[in-house]
């Protein structure tokens, strides 16, 4: 496929591509030990393809059960760990008249907090709302964001304005690999983790922990 010179928009994953930890992971410290091994093996096999995402979304967040008051510290701890180069790349894409934004399965408190910190618009941030009750109690998912499953990144960028073609997405995961094929340049980044199906079939990757920011990398894009 022809790769453009130039992209209007460009579209990262959150967890382990903008921020150097996922969120699942973190919020295992709040369950007891005995279920923290069923749950970690629940999002590796989903991150990896083995296992579709809906068929593990929920159970896993049945069990992790968040509050609010959770989230938004998974929200600081992702600030705290973005992969060296993220603001400066950002900023950078910014800077030269790109739409950048952030689709990720993870929860919209966390993925809403490191936009903020990025400077990114939380219109252009898309991550999965959560209902809590009066206390901040974790109560359900929204089952009408398409994130929670395979093929949701998918739906997001077909809808894309034509403003904001050519598009670029950049993602570690299965789900990120998706959007190949629907924007104009898929790049595997694997500087945090490295998934043998990702990385063999992105059409460009990136291995290294830091986001390039000089300026002929990111002109480029």
């Amino acid at each position: 496929m022809p790769v453009p010179r130039s992209f209007a928009s460009i579209w990262f994953d959150c967890d382990s591509t903008l921020t150097a930890i996922e969120g699942v992971d973190e919020l295992l410290q709040f369950v007891p030990t005995d279920l923290r091994q069923d749950i970690a093996l629940l999002t590796r096999r989903a991150m990896e393809g083995s296992l579709p995402l809906a068929e593990v979304y929920e159970t896993r967040l049945r069990l992790l059960a968040p509050t609010r008051a959770q989230l938004a510290a998974i929200g600081e701890l992702y600030v705290q760990r973005l992969v060296p180069d993220a603001a400066l790349v950002v900023a950078a894409l910014r800077y030269l008249g790109k739409t950048v934004g952030i689709v990720s399965g993870g929860l919209q408190i966390p993925v809403h907090r490191v936009a903020a910190e990025l400077g990114i618009p939380l219109a252009h941030a898309h991550a999965v709302p959560l209902h809590f009750d009066a206390n901040g109690d974790y109560r359900e998912f929204d089952r009408t964001s398409p994130l929670w499953r395979n093929g949701g990144k998918v739906e997001l960028m077909r809808a894309l304005p034509a403003t904001a073609r050519p598009a670029a997405f950049v993602g570690d995961g299965v789900t990120d690999l998706e959007t190949k094929g629907t924007v104009d340049l898929f790049v595997g980044y694997g500087g945090v983790a490295t998934r043998p199906l990702v990385q063999a079939g992105a059409e460009a990757d990136r291995k290294s922990t830091r986001l390039k920011s000089s300026h002929s990398s990111v002109s480029r894009m």
